[in-house]
């Protein structure tokens, strides 16, 4: 081993030292497990206590990725949504987030046109798990009760295919 490539490989050794070094003084060598959690009088007395958020390394590069978690939506709801909405062409839709776009159309004997975005949060089969907003071709919002009106008919339709579905 030469002396130039003895040099190199101490620099970096003493390099990679120091970066290691910085992370463990910022955490203050409490446990891992404590970090970020405040256990102070305040948590006896029911109060909320901020947690702080974790600060990242780069170490974090050599993580596990959670990119592949996705949302869970309704089913139901789902095919609901599309059924009802089936007037309006579809533009985009995405079942991982539970996002349902749809263009401008006219509704079965009606004269204005609508445009419609669907957004079902939550796996379960009720009125919080879904939102619709409703806009008009001038860009203008639709009215509360119109939209809790195609909210209603979407919910209406979902809880009869899961009866049919037999999962009641």
């Amino acid at each position: 081993m030469t002396f130039t490539s003895f040099a190199k490989l101490a620099i970096a050794t003493v390099a990679l030292s120091a970066l290691v070094s910085c992370g463990s003084l910022r955490r203050g060598g409490g446990d891992a497990d404590s970090y970020g959690t405040n256990t102070s009088s305040a948590d006896a007395t029911n109060r909320a206590v901020p947690v702080q958020e974790r600060e990242t390394t780069i170490w974090d590069i050599f993580k596990k990725d959670n990119s592949d978690v996705t949302v869970k939506v309704n089913k139901y709801i789902w095919a609901a949504s599309l059924e009802i909405l089936d007037f309006l062409p579809v533009e985009s839709v995405d079942p991982f987030s539970g996002v349902i776009v749809t263009g401008f159309g006219t509704p079965p004997n009606g004269g204005q046109s609508y445009r419609a975005t669907v957004l079902v949060r939550d796996p379960s089969l009720d009125a919080r798990s879904l939102h619709v907003a409703l806009q008009t071709r001038g860009g203008r919002a639709v009215s509360g009760s119109t939209v809790r009106a195609v909210e209603d008919a979407i919910l209406a339709r979902a809880r009869q295919l899961r009866i049919r579905d037999g999962r009641f």
